[in-house]
This record gives structure tokens, C-alpha cells and sequence, in this order.
């Protein structure tokens, strides 16, 4: 009998579900607005600040993991152990939660990926540098094409370690994310008012 993904180490997780990078798939923003609409179902609209696709299956031509991340934002006066409860009601897994954010993943199976695979990251309305750095490469093409080839070249050392492979990544989306908010400004900031 196959053990539960609860019961696996987390070596065997990552053997289970390695580091895949695929060219672009143009489905991902279809997968995106379908989830988006269960989210929605699932949660209330009343309770989403903002939703968004965000991480690399967000951008056109950038090679990626075939997983489509997703970030709702909530109000600060929601519950967020409410929200968790919820959405693992609807069949979400937790990732893992800390502070004011929760991860969970939908299409991590006993048997590996699912043909559609999410990660949903709930936090509270805010200016999140994930939105910055997305919308900086989808008005850089030549950032994407080099982050698409130092993806891959990360590729061999990292395939069974998700955490070294995110870390490894950190300071080149840390150098774009701050050139993005300095082109964008506080696009994102929910204190700043927009004219």
C-alpha cells in the first residue's frame, strides 16, 4: 500500500515530485481563471481583496515548473485560520503556514503530479513583491529569457531539492523585484490612494 503524501519524509517528497521545468503552456492562464472561479465559489468574493496569477506560469514564453501559482489576498478582519479550514474543506492540501500566509497545493498525488497541479498562497491585502517581479518580466522579454536560462541551469543540482532550488533563485527575483518597484512605483500598496 502506497503511503499518504502526510506519511512520506520530506526526501521522499521531493523524489515523488522533483523539479520539472517545461516551456510555456498557453492552458496555464485557462487553468488559472477556472481555479480562480472556485476560489471565488469557495471562500466569497466578499472575502478577496485581490486575486492574482503570479510565478513563472504567469508569464508568456518563460519556461516553468507546470504549477499555477495564485495569490488571494484576504482583509485583515478575516480569520485566517477560518479561511484554511474552508478551502481544506474543498479539498486543498497545506503546504505549510506561517505568520499571516498559508500555502497549500491542489494535484499532489500518493502516485505523483495531477495533469493540473496549484499552489495558492493566502495572505492578508498588501504590497507583495511577487506582483511587482511578475509584471516586471512581462514587460522585459529579455529578463525572461534569462531567467528561463537560469532556471534551467539550476536545474541538475537541484531537481530533488525544492528548497535549495527556491533559495538559489532568491537573489536574481530580489535584483528584479526592486527595479520593478522602482519603474511601478506602489502599484500594489493598498495604503496608497490611486488618483
Amino acid at each position: 500500500m502506497k503511503k499518504q503524501l502526510s506519511e512520506m519524509t520530506l526526501e521522499e517528497l521531493w523524489a515523488l515530485f522533483p523539479i520539472i521545468l517545461k516551456e510555456h503552456n498557453q492552458d496555464y492562464s485557462k487553468w488559472y481563471e477556472l481555479e480562480k472561479e472556485k476560489i471565488i465559489k469557495c471562500i466569497g468574493l466578499k472575502n478577496i481583496k485581490r486575486i492574482n496569477h503570479i510565478g513563472s506560469s504567469a508569464v508568456s514564453g518563460l519556461i516553468s515548473k507546470p504549477t499555477v501559482d495564485i495569490l488571494v489576498e484576504i482583509d485583515r478582519d478575516i480569520d485566517m485560520k477560518q479561511i484554511k479550514n474552508i478551502l481544506l474543506d474543498d479539498g486543498w492540501i497545506l503546504m505549510h503556514e506561517e505568520n499571516e500566509e498559508i500555502v497549500l497545493n491542489k494535484g499532489y498525488t500518493p502516485h505523483g503530479f495531477a495533469e493540473k497541479v496549484y499552489h495558492l498562497h493566502v495572505r492578508y491585502y498588501d504590497d507583495w513583491d511577487e506582483l511587482y517581479f511578475r509584471d516586471y518580466l512581462l514587460v522585459n522579454s529579455d529578463i525572461v529569457k534569462e531567467y528561463g536560462e537560469f532556471k534551467l541551469s539550476l536545474l541538475p543540482k537541484y531537481k530533488n531539492n525544492r528548497d535549495g532550488y527556491t533559495e538559489a533563485k532568491t537573489d536574481f527575483i530580489k535584483k528584479y523585484t526592486k527595479k520593478a518597484r522602482e519603474e511601478f512605483g506602489d502599484r500594489y500598496n493598498p495604503n496608497i490612494r490611486k488618483s
